[in-house]
């Protein structure tokens, strides 16, 4: 299952990804390249310490989301290497329909709540704000409406008396760091199916 990690940041997700496959942890999913918005983010570096292919695409003038032409830069990239699995680990664009339609079905996203509470931004700290006991993460398939497409996979974390939205973060970023690939290995060996186009 050849798969694409999408990403913004430090990428410590893509990381666990690799280390996953490294341990042979992933199934028959295997990682093709790495995509990233931010030329300095240290998903990019994450890729060249692990001889994995990446590239640095421009996010384009929004701050949100990639711009039409933009956009159709990044579908013709990724298309170019025909990934079964688009895996978005802390990418920070909004995917617009155009992008879910090329390649639908084959997009996930890892959000750091337990959806459906706390879509969008700032999950952790909504949360944490909220006062609840349990957070945790989701993976779910990719759709037009923001961190509403059906659930593959959540880990709960317990919040306790005393914890800092900041030790919250480090628990919910280590559950991550298991269920993402966990789900991965799951979509490759087909214990979880794709959906039907």
């Amino acid at each position: 299952m050849k798969t694409v990690i999408l990403g913004s940041g430090r990428g410590t997700n893509a990381e666990a990804i690799i280390r996953a496959q490294a341990n042979q942890l992933l199934g028959n999913a295997e990682v093709h390249a790495i995509f990233s918005d931010n030329k300095d983010s240290g998903i990019l570096k994450v890729a060249e310490s692990n001889n994995i292919d990446s590239y640095y695409l421009d996010g384009g003038s929004l701050k949100t989301k990639l711009d039409e032409k933009t956009e159709q830069v990044w579908i013709d990239s990724i298309m170019k290497l025909e990934p079964d699995l688009i895996a978005l680990a802390g990418f920070m664009k909004v995917l617009k329909p155009t992008f879910i339609k090329a390649f639908e079905g084959a997009i996930i996203n890892l959000h750091p709540s337990l959806l459906p509470s706390f879509k969008g931004l700032r999950a952790i700290e909504q949360a944490f704000e909220y006062g609840v006991k349990i957070s945790g993460c989701t993976v779910h398939w990719v759709c037009e409406e923001i961190d509403s497409g059906n659930i593959i996979g959540q880990a709960p974390v317990r919040i306790m008396e005393g914890d800092t939205v900041e030790m919250a973060s480090q628990k919910i970023h280590a559950a991550e760091h298991m269920l993402l690939p966990s789900v991965i290995r799951s979509l490759s060996i087909g214990a979880v199916p794709f959906p039907e186009a």
